[in-house]
């Protein structure tokens, strides 16, 4: 696949040869391994893997630009909408969030929560990348005031034990390693990646049990076969991976914002390639196999299937809604407001911000918010107003 991309610097290209090395090698050792497990290294391998090395990965320096890296509302919208749970909660609540990326989001909730008189207890970080981790403490350190900065930690796994508080993820789910499948005739195979003259390739093969079952529920849900050769993703690990982060939450909210659809949108026939897509310097594509290491490697949510894992593991579904609304619905215009007294370059900044967040050709209606909630009553009001849940 002939792709136009910045090329890399000879350290990237050395550190992409050394991933590229590992996985070769596993290959060579068990034979073609499936594409999720081809993702999950090159993604999270130890030292090696996009989310576990050293390189820049957020904002203008990165390959792509969150939600928390434009500014503070994306955060402080949240922060607003979550913290009368908080309140509710009350001392001995927690608040968790699942990959903190630049840490700029922790440091955003962290002072709204204090505005707002309702800090938890502890702010936790889940964050497996070593690298992300001392950037994350480096900001926590120098932005936030002592009192506060004592409120954060690092976990290396979620709660093992019952607690309350909130649970959050921005961009999570989508780079959770995807299962990608592919139908012969009536038969589910799984996409492979295996060599060829020393390049990697991909192939299916017969897909096991787990994978079957899982394509075939999706099948019954829409109440029709897949074509033949329709290909696509699914997670059939979601159902066991849920309850894992949020399954000790014994009182709280779990809220996940990620891009994504409804399982009958995301599986329309004429998306019969899938949803995967790669993020090089700002730059879009759809080559996986191409210099591992050195890009972001996703694909899109079946907010469907989360759902059916919320509430199997004994959650109540708030809601879904697009970012859109549900930040308009969480206090996003009376934040804009705020700036009416600063300068001209800084509202209009902050307008940027607002529209980025909001509009439907920007990240409005392409990012969707679902929530789930137990043994508590104030719930994020956002969701509330604008749930579209029954489209799930």
């Amino acid at each position: 696949m002939n792709i136009d991309l910045p090329v890399p610097g000879p350290d990237e290209i050395a550190h992409s040869d050394a991933l590229a090395a590992l996985i070769r090698n596993e290959i060579a050792a068990r034979g073609p391994i499936a594409f999720a497990r081809y993702m999950e290294l090159c993604l999270y391998a130890p030292g090696l893997g996009y989310y576990s090395a050293g390189k820049t990965k957020f904002g203008a320096a990165g390959d792509f630009v969150t939600a928390p890296e434009l500014g503070d509302l994306f955060a402080r919208s949240i922060a607003q909408t979550l913290a009368p749970a908080l309140r509710e909660l009350g001392d001995e609540a927690d608040f968790l969030e699942l990959g903190g990326g630049s840490g700029r989001f922790a440091v955003a909730v962290v002072r709204e929560l204090a505005a707002q008189d309702a800090l938890p207890r502890r702010y936790l970080l889940l964050e497996p990348g070593a690298d992300l981790r001392e950037r994350q403490r480096t900001l926590v350190a120098e932005a936030l005031p002592p009192e506060l900065a004592a409120r954060v930690e690092w976990i290396d796994r979620p709660p093992e034990s019952a607690w309350r508080g909130i649970a959050f993820a921005n961009e999570v789910l989508d780079a959770l390693p995807t299962t990608r499948f592919a139908m012969r005739g009536s038969e589910v195979t799984e996409e492979h990646v295996a060599l060829a003259a020393g390049a990697f390739v991909r192939e299916d093969r017969p897909a096991d049990t787990l994978v079957t079952g899982a394509v075939r529920h999706v099948e019954r849900y829409l109440d029709a076969p897949f074509a033949d050769g329709y290909r696509s993703e699914i997670l059939p690990q979601l159902p066991y991976w849920i309850p894992a982060v949020i399954g000790t939450l014994e009182r709280g909210v779990a809220l996940f914002v990620d891009y994504g659809y409804p399982r009958s949108e995301f599986y329309l026939p004429e998306r019969r390639d899938g949803t995967l897509v790669c993020h090089y310097r700002h730059r879009a594509h759809a080559d996986p196999l191409h210099r591992p290491g050195l890009q972001d490697i996703t694909a899109f949510v079946d907010f469907t299937a989360v759902a059916e894992a919320g509430t199997d593991a004994g959650f109540e579904l708030v809601g879904y809604a697009p970012q859109g609304q549900f930040l308009l619905a969480s206090g996003l215009p009376a934040l804009l407001e705020e700036t009416a007294a600063a300068d001209e370059v800084e509202r209009m900044r902050r307008i940027g911000e607002a529209k980025r967040l909001t509009l439907p050709g920007e990240m409005g209606e392409r990012f969707q918010v679902i929530a789930f909630a137990r043994g508590v009553t104030d719930v994020p009001a956002g969701l509330r107003a604008f749930d579209l849940s029954r489209r799930l």
